[in-house]
């Protein structure tokens, strides 16, 4: 294959939009180099010894990691991918030399790199330093926000009553002690929760998204048993220019509406009707009005479902799991911010 061969194929893939090349260009990723490097150096999942491989580069390193993210990949799955595809090839900076540049990381170096991400707690930081990075472009909060939250779903676990007592009761079955390949592949920090009269085991996305823009400010993880409204204070984000705070019923209540009131902030809170007290016309007329306006933060939950190829989590445990959706949440944020870079959306005022 010749030089203008690559050339052409990749001037077809910008014939069709290829949407990494908008993400490359408008993330900067450079200013994630030393936040990552400072994680990486030293560790286990990158020797620098003068005798052995040369380290991976730090932001070819984060590229696949959001990879598995936007894509909904497993780390053996973006290895192949990287492998096989051109547009995955060129957002990392590859080619098809054989030369060390040009080298794939394989899925045990792209778990180990995340993982060190995981036990540094470098997930959240990453978050908040692009949101940092999209407020100084002039995207702001703006508008009020809304507040809402997703089950994550993660694979059941077939455990017996007996079994299942035990974990809630904060301890570990006897038996499981003894076989240490079948500890290691138990969630016992997932939790069940009904919802609309099914069951769902797993974890909990609850987010805080500005209305202005439809992007995720703040989020929180948890398991799937917590209700919403023991989250909202935690998620509100205090820096958006509106007072305004939409969400469904469920986060009703007289407390919270005294502590919306404390902090200065508007309830748009949906009613909720009570036994023997069915809502009115006019409680269901404002409902409605709310809805349009709520509606938008189910845009994104159904983006990360039909578009980024779903939200299941495969990883064991509370701490990668909220690793793993915080990288899904950024990622979205990602892809919404070359959306809005794409719209031209007109900065906040100075």
């Amino acid at each position: 294959m010749g030089f203008f061969d690559v050339t052409n194929r990749y001037a077809g893939l910008d014939a069709k939009a290829d949407p990494l090349v908008k993400l490359a260009k408008v993330v900067p990723w450079e200013d994630f180099r030393p936040r990552l490097e400072a994680i990486w150096r030293g560790s286990s999942a990158e020797r620098r010894s003068k005798s052995g491989r040369t380290p991976w580069d730090a932001v070819v390193m984060v590229k696949m990691i959001v990879l598995c993210a936007l894509y909904t990949l497993s780390d053996e799955q973006v290895e192949y991918q990287a492998r096989d595809r051109l547009s995955f090839m060129r957002f990392l900076g590859l080619g098809l030399g054989l030369g060390l540049e040009d080298r794939v990381p394989d899925a045990t170096t792209v778990w180990l790199y995340r993982e060190q991400l995981v036990r540094a707690g470098a997930v959240e930081d990453l978050f908040a330093q692009f949101d940092g990075y999209l407020r100084d472009q002039g995207f702001l909060a703006m508008g009020g926000q809304m507040i809402d939250a997703s089950i994550v779903p993660v694979p059941k676990q077939r455990n017996s009553r007996e079994e299942n007592a035990a974990i809630k009761a904060g301890g570990t079955p006897k038996d499981w002690d003894d076989t240490l390949a079948r500890r290691r592949q138990k969630d016992t920090d997932a939790r069940w929760t009904k919802k609309h009269g099914k069951s769902h085991f797993g974890y909990k996305n609850h987010v805080c998204v500005d209305r202005r823009h439809k992007l995720i400010r703040r989020y929180e993880v948890t398991d799937a048993a917590v209700h919403d409204s023991q989250v909202m204070e935690v998620v509100l984000d205090d820096t958006n220019t509106a007072s305004e705070v939409w969400a469904d019923s469920a986060y009703r209540s007289a407390e919270t509406e005294e502590k919306l009131a404390d902090r200065g902030l508007r309830s748009r809170i949906h009613r909720k009707a009570h036994r023997n007290r069915p809502l009115g016309e006019h409680e269901k007329k404002g409902n409605r009005t709310r809805s349009k306006v709520r509606a938008r933060v189910e845009h994104i939950f159904g983006a990360q479902t039909n578009d980024m190829g779903g939200t299941l989590v495969r990883s064991i445990g509370l701490v990668r799991a909220k690793a793993r959706i915080g990288l899904k949440t950024l990622a979205y944020n990602m892809r919404r911010a070359v959306h809005l870079t794409g719209m031209n959306r007109a900065p906040a005022p100075a």
